[in-house]
Order: C-alpha cells, then structure tokens, then sequence
C-alpha cells in the first residue's frame, strides 16, 4: 500500500503540470487580454484609454510577452516561491484573494459531501430491500426531481419561501450583523442556520444520482447467487445484505470522490451568484470574464489538485473496501 500510495503522489506531478499548461492556454483562447477587455469597458462608460498607457500597463503586466514565457513566469513563481502572481481586476495577490474564500469553499463542499451520503445511503438501501413500495416508488420520485431540476432554480425556490413564508435572510451564509464581525460562537451559529441552504442546493443533484446509482447496485448484488444461496441456508435477511452485497454496492459511493469534491468547488459558480455566496465560484467567473489570467489560471489548478486529491482517496478507500481489488506491486 505504500508503494502505491507513494507511486500516485508522483503520478501527481506531471498531471498537474500538463494541467497547468492546459489551464494557462485556455484563458488565452479568447482574442485580446484583460487591457483590452478594460479599455472596452471604459470606452462604454465614455472613458477612454490611450495607446501609451495601454503599452505601459502592457509592458508592467507582461502581457506584451509571448505565451510560453508568460506562463513559464507563472509556474517558476508557483513551484519556487509559492507566488501565484497578481490579481488585474483587485490589484492584490492571488493568494490573498483565494485564501479568502477557499475556507468557506471548502466547508461548504464538506458539508454538501457530508449531507449527501448520509442522505442518499439510507435512502438508496431502504429503496432497494423495500423494491416496489411505496417508500421506493416516493425516493424515486424525488430522485428524478432532484436530477431534473436546476440547481439554481432550487434556490431561487428556497429564497423566496424563505423570505416569504419565514421572514429569513436567505442569501449569503452570514447575517447583515455578523457579516465583518470577528470570529465568535454567535457568529459560528449564525453561520450554521445559513448553511442549509447551499448544502440542501448544491446536493439535491447528487443525492437523487447516488440514491439511484446505491439502488441499482444492490439490487443487481442481491439477485446474485451467493446470496440466494446464503438465504437459502438461513442466514438473516439484515446480516446478509449488511455483510455482503451492500459493500460491493458501495462501490460506487467511494469512487465517486474523485470527481464530487471539484464540481462542489467548480460547479457552484451559478449557485453562488444567486445566494451571494463569498465562495471561490464567483471569483473564478469575474476573472474569466475580465480575463484575469493569473486569478482564473490558479483557480483552475487549485479545483485540478483537488480532483487529482480527491482521486487518490477514492482509489485507496475502494481498495480498501473491495478486496477483490489488487493493487499492483512492484
């Protein structure tokens, strides 16, 4: 297990490399960079940006540089001094400018990675031992609504019955009055009764996929021989299914780390915009727009590690889990 674990660490590094490069390239896709998307912007707020100060920005940012030596810049800065550069749109660090929202980021992915398996685990297996009643055939109703329906039309629903029906401000994860408070167990629980919101948005979608993914599996493992077999000896019903084929059935449960924590970080940019969530989501979609290179580029690669992290754990719980998984040694 060492080994292995000692292999995908290493694994990591050109993965991430080559997904830096990919990232870099693709916020140059777009014709123009961030001082001609701002000289737009001041010409449609009837200012007006001359060509000198146009190159003399050029020439400070070094924009003016070819591709390879812009990003060879970004990642020398990255690797030696963990300098992620400077925001053109804030004028800051990018570093600062993350570490400020990566935290609630972060919690907030937690909590909806949390709440969906503890959720869709109950659900999906009283779904399966129970096919066809009237708990399954409500579960599945729900699953479909939850895949169906928009996430961000889930909290435009949540924010009006919320300010309609309750009277609580729904939007953002802090009340007005806590909002630049210092840290402090009123402002924690204040943080708590927020935060419902987003975690019930954010893993509506998850939880109805996984409790139909959890369903499925079972169902396929019980129909199995073993099973049959073990019944027909005897063995009770709950022992059986708790011991055998609902661990293969979790399977998937575990392998999908890899790829929930990034779309929790990633995927809630539209989520965020409309409960005004101080996330990394809407960060990373004002530097697309402004083409904020640098912002937008770390961003990116901060959600690949996460991906590649998150990887890595799926595979070694799955083999921790399965032991008809075999790890190659050598």
């Amino acid at each position: 297990m060492l080994s292995y674990l000692a292999r995908r660490c290493l694994y990591m590094i050109p993965t991430l490399f080559g997904i830096s490069v990919v990232a870099f390239a693709i916020i140059q896709l777009p014709p123009g960079d961030f001082l001609t998307t701002l000289a737009a912007r001041l010409e449609n707020q009837g200012d007006r940006m001359d060509e000198a100060q146009m190159s003399a920005l050029r020439e400070r940012y070094g924009l003016g540089e070819p591709v390879y030596e812009q990003y060879a810049k970004w990642v020398s800065a990255i690797v030696l001094h963990g300098d992620f550069g400077e925001s053109f749109e804030y004028g800051k660090s990018v570093s600062s400018l993350v570490m400020d929202r990566l935290p609630l980021t972060v919690v907030l992915a937690v909590s909806t990675l949390l709440a969906t398996w503890l959720l869709a685990f109950p659900v999906g297996l009283y779904s399966a031992v129970r096919q066809y009643s009237a708990g399954d055939y409500l579960a599945t109703t729900v699953g479909f609504l939850g895949l169906a329906i928009p996430n961000f039309m889930i909290a435009l629903v949540l924010m009006y019955l919320g300010h309609s029906v309750f009277g609580m401000s729904v939007g953002g994860l802090y009340s007005p009055e806590y909002e630049d408070a210092a840290w402090n167990l009123g402002k924690f629980l204040d943080l708590l009764s927020h935060l419902w919101v987003p975690v019930l948005v954010l893993g509506a979608a998850g939880t109805a996929g996984l409790v139909r993914v959890l369903r499925a599996n079972l169902l396929d493992e019980l129909r199995k021989p073993y099973v049959v077999a073990a019944r027909a000896r005897g063995m009770p019903e709950r022992r059986l299914v708790l011991k055998y084929p609902l661990r293969v059935a979790l399977n998937p449960f575990v392998s999908n780390v890899g790829y929930v924590l990034p779309a929790l970080v990633s995927g809630e940019v539209i989520v965020s915009q409309v409960l005004s969530l101080p996330t990394t989501g809407p960060l990373l979609l004002g530097a697309l727009r402004s083409q904020d290179m640098y912002l937008a580029s770390s961003i990116i690669l901060i959600v690949s590690l996460l991906t590649v992290i998150g990887t890595l754990l799926s595979d070694v719980l799955l083999a921790w889990l399965d032991p008809r998984v075999r790890l190659a040694q050598g």
